[in-house]
């Protein structure tokens, strides 16, 4: 029996993670297997390393196709980066056959007709969202094939993005020994992830914070009305620790993953934290509210650039279902508590919805969003089956759960240690 299998790609700045699915119904997907590998290739959503993005692809696919039994020829890809841009516009066609019918070579015609529209040289059209039709002088209309009239316009929300860039992304798929099946920008497929339709009907803001850039949508009557990428986000937060503490990037990393608040109102007892000593340097400790303080200037600084853009794009009235935060930087504590704080408005962890992660569980993580959202391609264009069916021999494989390392004995704290690293702690909070 032929299955139809899809099979997405996520590209990100500090994982690179590749899922295998079935499709077994209308919007009904079954995960058969999935892989991830360090990614070291890429810098805020842009390829930096052609030749390590290819090997982590190759990586991350080789476990994925092991354990879902079947290989795949081509992926879903996630767009994001600083290069991508947005524009709205407003076009029509006249309704020429014999009964002024809507029909699908009308919006066929309204499709080619917005693609004639003068671009910057270094962009293409990545997306076009018709936010809504109007036949003659109806507006509102969320589709109109079978309506009567003679004129019919759409209002466009169109995504641009840079040529070089999916050039690039095209280049590393290919040489990982597969071919694009579609190019999706990161914050809809993260929407497709996590919204139920309610939220997305009435109104919400989609906050997807990855480790180098945060993308951002708001999404209103089920159709995206706005979206920007940000270039601060996880590692920006990592980098502002080991900077202020002195420590290595692993280090810092493991300090903002067991101990990162994003404010001090989401922890109850301040405590002591262990601070490894780098070279003739000796360990120290300083108090988890000194931590909060260096990972939530950087996240309140993210969240208030967020606000300010929202409010200033005139979208913000939309957002009455609250904030969705996502991505594997909303996995700090409190993160819910400051975007409330920032953006006086109610939010909530957005994980993939439990029918895109059937079979394995551990995939409802707010760091998968994306890559499960891309499993169901662009809004509005169907799909086509991914992968070949020749089934591998079967190799034993084992899924390694992922936990934090148990906690070490408290080391004795080194006087001189700890007033250089309270004076590195002085001198960030300076320069910030």
């Amino acid at each position: 029996m032929t299955k139809n299998i899809v099979a997405a790609l996520d590209l990100g700045t500090t994982k690179v993670c590749v899922v295998i699915a079935e499709k077994t119904g209308n919007d009904q997907y079954t995960v058969l297997g999935y892989g991830t590998a360090k990614s070291e290739g890429m810098t805020k959503g842009m390829i930096m390393n052609v030749g390590r993005t290819v090997e982590a692809i190759k990586e991350a696919v080789e476990i994925a196709e092991t354990r879902a039994g079947i290989k795949i020829k081509s992926v879903n890809v996630g767009v994001a980066g600083e290069h991508i841009s947005s524009l709205r516009h407003r076009n029509y066609v006249t309704i020429t056959n014999y009964e002024h019918e809507v029909t699908e070579d009308d919006l066929v015609r309204l499709d080619k007709d917005v693609r004639l529209i003068k671009l910057p040289q270094e962009k293409q059209i990545l997306h076009i969202i018709q936010e809504e039709f109007i036949v003659d002088d109806q507006t509102g209309i969320d589709d109109p094939i079978g309506m009567t009239g003679i004129k019919l316009e759409a209002l466009n929300y169109i995504v641009l993005a840079g040529n070089s860039a999916l050039t690039n992304l095209r280049k590393v798929v290919e040489k990982a020994g597969l071919t694009v099946n579609d190019l999706i920008l990161q914050p809809i497929a993260s929407a497709q992830s996590v919204l139920e339709d309610n939220e997305a009907d009435l109104g919400v803001l989609l906050v997807d914070i990855g480790g180098g850039t945060t993308d951002i949508a708001i999404v209103h009557h089920n159709t995206i009305k706005y979206s920007k990428v940000f270039g601060i986000a996880g590692n920006l937060v990592t980098n502002d620790i080991r900077e202020a503490l002195g420590v290595v990037t692993d280090e810092a990393e493991e300090l903002k993953r067991r101990y990162g608040y994003a404010t001090e109102i989401a922890f109850v007892n301040d405590e002591d934290i262990l601070i490894k000593g780098v070279g003739a340097r000796g360990s120290t400790h300083i108090p988890l509210s000194l931590l909060t303080q260096i990972v939530g200037s950087r996240m309140k600084e993210l969240l208030e650039l967020i606000e300010t853009d929202i409010r200033s794009s005139g979208h913000k009235n939309k957002i009455r279902a609250g904030i969705i935060l996502t991505g594997g930087g909303s996995m700090l504590k409190g993160v819910t508590d400051l975007a409330f704080t920032v953006f006086s408005l109610p939010a909530r962890l957005g994980v993939p919805l439990q029918k895109l992660t059937k079979n394995f569980p551990e995939l409802e993580r707010p760091e998968f969003a994306t890559v499960l959202g891309l499993l169901r391609g662009t809004p509005g264009k169907e799909g086509s089956p991914s992968v070949s069916y020749e089934i591998p021999e079967k190799k034993e494989t084992t899924v390694q759960p992922e936990t934090a390392p148990e906690p070490k004995a408290p080391a004795r704290s080194v006087k001189e240690s700890g007033s250089n690293i309270f004076k590195n702690i002085i001198d960030f909070f300076k320069n910030f």
